[in-house]
């Protein structure tokens, strides 16, 4: 609904972005008989970033690339989604209770916050006010890069109708390669410049070995240890762009900044609400409230890890202190458990929980005597489901405490990875010893019986 100065000034409940979190509350606090009002800026992103220009959209063009599609009509399709799955989720908030509001929202006071659209503007005050604004991509300063249809942030590439024929990344990280890896499937000629001397720095040297391998053998071609300097655009916006990098000079049809994504705070007016920030984010303790008094932060804005299931799972956090008054025995940071994350290239990556590395240099510590099993996919006799659909790629990893017979982390690099991930996750929260794993049975064919064998590992 656009604003007017005749809705509620005063709810109950005002949510500012409509994403994972900030849509699931809504319709919580409304079946609660909660006043609520959600405020997002723009339509397009009803539902949020993942639905509208994130996880769902880039994995149905990842589909479409792997199988073979033609990139207009991927992107088509993409789009079709998009907007059924944008319309589904404001009809999951509009009900009796809660209303949206396209508009901007701004701190004006505790808990009072000046909505504006255009011209118009009014205020409303509410009892508890919860910040979902998500984040936006962050942009480094480069000499020439500007506003201009061939620099492109990961929003503005999966929204191209045309395939960029040469197509330069900055970045090396999960975003970067989830894109080079599916441009490079619909027929890109992709190069990636990445500052490092290596992709993925948070993963061991077998995980980075293994990924790059891989998105090579898909025609991605990798410049470490390298900075742009500088971007020169032709006034022809339709003519290519040259990068000077390494001191040479190098041509693309278009340059994606893919070095990450910062928390979207700017024009909330928090100063006037009372919330710190820090490190650039909204700072939270483990229950997700901010420094001022029934002012809640939830999904990327307060800094944690930057996945909508994680923004899901911060809405239970504040569902527990709001409607439920668990206080210190409601869900939190500390006791939601290890966080599984699967990175979309092909076949995905997928980890959980510790590399080997990180076990091994907190053994001494911890009192963990840690076994790692490690097998290649060609090499699992007890796995055939990758071999069946044409990619016996990638390995499995587990990295256990043959102490107390906990997992520790795994790193699953296959084809299913992405499920069978979230298999350990469970066991790994729930304390299930790896022998329970071990010795579980699994449907056939498919990826997760590779568990049995690589697990028997931990005891040769």
């Amino acid at each position: 609904m656009p604003i007017s100065p005749a809705t509620t000034s005063h709810v109950d409940v005002l949510i500012i972005g409509f994403g994972k979190a900030g849509k699931t509350l809504a319709g919580l606090m409304a079946s609660a008989g909660k006043r609520v009002a959600l405020v997002e800026q723009d339509a397009a992103m009803f539902g949020g970033t993942c639905i509208n220009i994130g996880c769902v959209p880039t994995k149905t063009l990842l589909h479409d690339a792997e199988v073979g599609t033609a990139y207009p009509a991927a992107v088509e399709r993409k789009n079709g989604l998009r907007a059924k799955m944008n319309a589904a989720n404001l009809a999951m908030v509009e009900k009796p209770g809660a209303m949206v509001i396209v508009a901007h929202a701004e701190f004006v006071g505790e808990r009072h916050v000046r909505l504006s659209a255009g011209e118009e503007s009014f205020d409303m005050t509410a009892d508890q006010v919860i910040i979902g604004t998500g984040s936006t991509p962050t942009i480094p300063a480069i000499t020439g890069v500007k506003p201009d249809p061939r620099i492109l942030t990961s929003t503005d590439l999966i929204a191209t109708p045309s395939l960029p024929p040469r197509l330069a990344i900055l970045g090396a990280g999960y975003i970067a390669l989830e894109l080079a890896n599916m441009y490079a499937h619909f027929g890109s000629e992709v190069t990636v410049y990445n500052r490092r001397s290596t992709i993925l720095a948070a993963e061991d040297e077998k995980t980075r070995d293994a990924v790059a391998t891989v998105l090579a053998d898909s025609g991605v071609t990798f410049l470490h240890d390298t900075e742009i300097e500088r971007v020169d655009l032709p006034h022809d916006q339709a003519a290519a762009l040259t990068i000077h990098a390494g001191g040479s000079a190098r041509v693309a049809d278009a340059l994606l900044i893919a070095t990450g994504r910062s928390p979207n705070i700017d024009g909330l007016g928090l100063d006037a609400a009372g919330v710190e920030v820090e490190d650039g984010a909204i700072r939270v303790d483990d229950f997700l409230r901010t420094s001022a008094e029934g002012v809640w932060a939830v999904g990327d804005v307060n800094g944690g890890p930057q996945h909508t299931y994680i923004s899901f799972d911060d809405h239970r956090i504040v569902a527990d202190q709001i409607l439920r008054d668990k206080g210190e025995s409601g869900r939190s940071l500390a006791n939601r458990g290890p966080i599984p994350s699967t990175t979309f290239i092909t076949p995905p990556l997928s980890r959980v929980g510790l590399t080997a590395a990180e076990a091994r240099a907190r053994a001494d510590k911890e009192g963990w005597d840690v076994a790692v099993a490690t097998k290649d996919v060609a090499d699992i006799a007890a796995m055939p489901r990758p071999k069946a659909v044409g990619d016996p790629r990638g390995f499995m990893q587990f990295v256990v405490d043959k102490t107390s017979g906990q997992i520790l982390g795994a790193t699953l690099f296959h084809v299913d990875s992405q499920e069978v991930i979230n298999l350990v996750s469970m066991a790994m929260k729930h304390k299930i010893p790896y022998t329970e794993l071990r010795d579980a049975i699994y449907t056939h064919p498919s990826s997760s019986e590779g568990i049995n064998e690589v697990l028997k590992m931990v005891d040769a």
